[in-house]
């Protein structure tokens, strides 16, 4: 009995949590300096509905075994509270398996952590500054492989939200370009020449929230995505993924958890950020958008498609109203011929999850609520063993495990059978908020600048519960026209 409440403290209590009886807005407070230049928060604990710390470690049997069914329950009726949002994450992310034991868990996120501390001294060998406490803003080495001697640091206190961006540009002594230098190799060069730009997000991300007042929290917010980059060989660091990663580093006080969490968000987003000079990364989801809403208001996507603006760049950059989401996203792409183009106006909003439109906490309490309603028990299996997906078919969607296990959304999906249907819930959330702006856009929008200026209302405004149960009732109404046509 002694080994399992071990286990159990290892697994839930020594975890990162606050005081299950503080007031939610104590979790991420606002500077008060910046208290109206941020959207108000919505989200109230609501006993009886909430997932608390307590109902939380009640769901677990004596050896560890969860009972998802019921956490889910309780997070789609009225989210996590605070305290405990960063372990629960873990799970809905699919870090861990609800039928694994303490001891299972406690085993695994230990190697983790050590392959964390691996990867991190991996980074720190080729650039000091990691671990340093310091963010680099300044490149630290030319495009030709060539050392900058002095990279600029931050000076992390005097960075805030609009702080302007430095001319980066590489620059060299003499006319003639630099020769490359051999001995560094490709991967390492490519990793090289992001390092300040992850630094210049950084020093702009939640800088309203009291937690980044302290500069260790910042470096670690900037340590977790430089590692990031440098495992993931295929995208590395894209603008936005700051925005992403910064609620983990929050929740998860342990640095390598948070590294985790985040790694486990990327496997469901980092399409979004895949890139070509004849496609972006949301450009799929652009699409199904598309498809959604011709499907269920062939009204609206055609009054849409009549707003289509051949300045598609020019646009773009409008629609982001955020330049560190502007600039390498909108480089050299054909405008002209994205498929879903006329949707542009919900790339920042499907790129980031609606991080703009919210205040920090109900944007994480929307974030939950789809993650909980997406929720496929076999999600631990699948990123473990990804052949599971591909040979067992049917089987790897997971009939063989009770539909309670399931979120709401992915319910619905496993009950119909469609089996090729890869909308995230996200999409169907913009087509929701497109039909509740339904009349104002068909009769106010006449071009591209219009839908922007209409959606800037959902800004602040934006009830999380209220849009995910509109997007399940598009999404039932899309699936039942559909299968008639």
């Amino acid at each position: 009995m002694v080994g399992h409440c071990g286990a159990c403290c290892e697994g839930v209590r020594g975890i990162y949590m606050k005081s299950a009886s503080a007031d939610s807005t104590d979790f991420f407070a606002v500077r008060p300096e910046c208290q109206d230049e941020v959207p108000k928060t919505k989200f109230k604990n609501k006993p009886g509905k909430t997932l608390s710390a307590r109902k939380w470690q009640s769901a677990f049997s004596q050896d560890g075994h969860l009972d998802i069914a019921k956490v889910l329950s309780r997070i789609q009726r009225g989210g996590i509270h605070p305290s405990i949002k960063g372990v629960v994450w873990e799970f809905l992310l699919g870090c861990y398996d609800p039928k694994s034991t303490f001891d299972e868990r406690s085993l695994l996120r230990q190697r983790r952590r050590e392959q964390y501390e691996m990867w991190k001294s991996e980074c720190k060998n080729m650039e000091p500054t990691i671990g340093s406490g310091r963010i680099i803003t300044g490149p630290v080495i030319t495009e030709g492989g060539i050392p900058i001697q002095d990279p600029s640091s931050s000076d992390l206190n005097n960075e805030g939200p609009g702080t302007p961006t430095p001319d980066i540009s590489p620059r060299h002594d003499g006319s003639t370009s630099p020769s490359p230098v051999d001995s560094v190799e490709k991967k390492v060069l490519q990793w090289k020449l992001t390092l300040h730009q992850i630094g210049l997000d950084v020093v702009r991300t939640d800088r309203a929230l009291i937690f980044y007042v302290n500069d260790s929290n910042l470096a670690k917010l900037w340590d977790v995505l430089c590692v990031y980059a440098w495992i993931d060989t295929d995208i590395g660091y894209c603008q936005g993924m700051n925005d992403l990663c910064s609620p983990m580093v929050i929740l998860l006080q342990n640095e390598a958890d948070a590294f985790w969490c985040f790694e486990h968000l990327m496997r469901r987003m980092r399409g979004n950020f895949k890139t070509s000079v004849s496609s972006i990364g949301v450009q799929s989801q652009l699409s199904t958008l598309a498809e959604i809403i011709k499907v269920v208001d062939p009204k609206l996507h055609q009054h849409l498609g009549s707003c289509h603006c051949p300045y598609f760049k020019v646009c773009l950059l409008m629609v982001l109203s955020h330049k560190e989401l502007s600039i390498n996203h909108t480089r050299d792409y054909d405008f002209q011929n994205i498929d879903g183009g006329e949707y542009l106006f919900a790339f920042r909003m499907l790129m980031v999850l609606f991080r703009r439109e919210l205040s920090f906490m109900d944007a994480i309490y929307l974030w939950e609520l789809m993650w909980a309603m997406e929720y496929n028990p076999n999600i631990f299996s699948q990123y473990e063993d990804p052949s599971t997906t591909t040979n067992n078919g049917a089987a790897s969607k997971g009939k063989d495990k009770p539909l309670k296990q399931y979120g709401k959304f992915e319910r619905k999906i496993v009950k119909s059978s469609s089996l090729d249907q890869q909308a995230a819930l996200s999409v169907f959330l913009m087509a929701g908020v497109l039909e509740a702006k339904n009349k104002r856009l068909l009769k106010e929008a006449t071009g591209l600048d219009d839908v922007v200026q209409i959606l800037n209302d959902i800004t602040g405004n934006l009830d999380a519960k209220k849009a995910c149960r509109e997007a399940l009732k598009v999404h039932k109404k899309y699936l039942s026209k559909a299968k008639k046509s």
